[in-house]
């Protein structure tokens, strides 16, 4: 790494305040939210993969970029105070939840125009449960794994500029940390990267750059957000995933799943590397729908999967949109909990499952019926209003390239 000029003073021995304060600069101005100052220490590079049942459990599924409608399903499981709270603000970070253990099941990405500000706000908001002997803990979804890989077919005009905006305030976080000649000189996640993106408009080539360098392996927000999250997660009998599992996927061991795709994440298989094979393709664990599409699914085999889990009696899942609202097949083994929340795909009513009493009780809570019609009445954003069918598809990026360079990937339905 190069050293600092010869002329930037040492920061008068104040290296890591100049450094903290750069980082908290960085963080406020993208996404509105302060940091503690004692952190708590770093996860373990290794996702948590199995956990004992809590006294309660939550779970939310696919969010992708709505921060007010995500905000609407955190306030509907508990973990945040209410709108109407005395002293609560519609920003607050506070989790509301004691020991309650929320799973979120993926698909933070993609769709909306608040993705960045909605990593910062679970992330936050994480740290807040842990000091109150709870937990948050979103899971991977096929949308993160795609852009990671760089893959931004269900990326919209708003996401790529809110990356734009994060790349100006991220460069000045760096211009700051090298005027002070104390500190290791940071790694600049822009090296490398494309400038031009032919056959794209150009008015967006600066988002998708910024987009780039935030979230390939090793990027900035991709390490800090993303690649601690598990893949798969196990609390109590229940066992959580965004797409499914199948028999090889056990066989070839959950941790074992969990650790790689975080190394890739982290960028230690190299920036460029591709993803994981359970990570990739029709049957991967963040893509699979055999128990998440339709009513007549494969029970025997269902069951056969969790019999492969010691203690499993359900398996939870996001990924496909349940317009009927949260619901249960095979007698409850699988659970399905992605009601397309984001007015990116649906503007679906917020549902969430609660599961007490050590994963005897499992019930959903949905939206009042008072306040339900807003949702009903409200438009989805005109670029992404209907679902994706099967072949080619036509949203997101895909609707800033010319006909000629449509993007592709490894399914057309997202």
């Amino acid at each position: 790494m190069a050293p600092a000029s010869p002329d930037v003073r040492a920061c008068a021995g104040l290296p890591a305040a100049v450094s903290a304060f750069a980082d908290a600069f960085v963080d406020f101005s993208v996404s509105g939210i302060f940091f503690p100052t004692n952190p708590p220490p770093p996860p373990s590079p290794t996702p948590t993969t199995f956990l004992p049942s809590p006294s309660r459990l939550v779970a939310i599924g696919d969010l992708h970029g709505d921060l007010p409608k995500s905000l609407t399903a955190l306030r509907l499981a508990g973990l945040l105070p209410s709108a109407n709270s005395p002293g609560s603000s519609a920003s607050s970070t506070s989790w509301s939840a004691g020991p309650t253990l929320a799973v979120q099941l993926g698909d933070i990405l993609d769709r909306g125009g608040d993705e960045l500000r909605l990593l910062y706000f679970l992330r936050r908001l994480s740290i807040s449960a842990a000091a109150q002997g709870g937990a948050l803990l979103p899971i991977l979804g096929n949308h993160e794994v795609m852009n990671v890989s760089g893959d931004f077919r269900f990326v919209t005009p708003q996401g790529l500029q809110e990356f734009s905006g994060w790349a100006g305030w991220y460069r000045a976080g760096l211009a700051i940390k090298r005027r002070c000649g104390g500190l290791e000189q940071p790694k600049n996640p822009f090296l490398g990267v494309p400038k031009a993106f032919p056959g794209i408009k150009r008015e967006f080539w600066d988002g998708i750059r910024s987009r780039l360098a935030a979230l390939r392996p090793d990027g900035p927000i991709a390490r800090r957000f993303l690649a601690d999250l598990p893949t798969v997660l196990v609390v109590g009998d229940s066992v959580f995933v965004h797409g499914g599992l199948l028999e090889a996927n056990v066989e070839y061991g959950l941790e074992r799943i969990n650790a790689e795709v975080s190394d890739w994440i982290r960028g230690e298989r190299g920036n460029n590397a591709r993803a994981p094979e359970y990570v990739c393709g029709r049957d991967a664990v963040v893509w699979l729908r055999r128990f998440s599409e339709g009513f007549n699914c494969d029970c025997q085999r269902l069951q056969g999967v969790r019999g492969m889990i010691p203690g499993a009696k359900r398996m939870v899942m996001g990924h496909t949109i349940q317009s009927e609202g949260i619901n249960a097949v095979c007698g409850a083994q699988a659970v399905r909990v992605d009601v397309g929340l984001s007015r990116g795909c649906g503007n679906g009513l917020p549902e969430v499952l609660e599961i007490n009493g050590g994963g005897s009780e499992v019930r959903v809570i949905t939206t009042d019926p008072a306040e339900a019609w807003q949702y009903r009445k409200q438009k989805p954003d005109k670029a992404a209003t209907a679902l994706e069918k099967k072949g080619e598809v036509k949203d997101g990026l895909a609707l800033l390239v010319r006909e000629s360079h449509v993007l592709k990937g490894v399914e057309a339905k997202a």
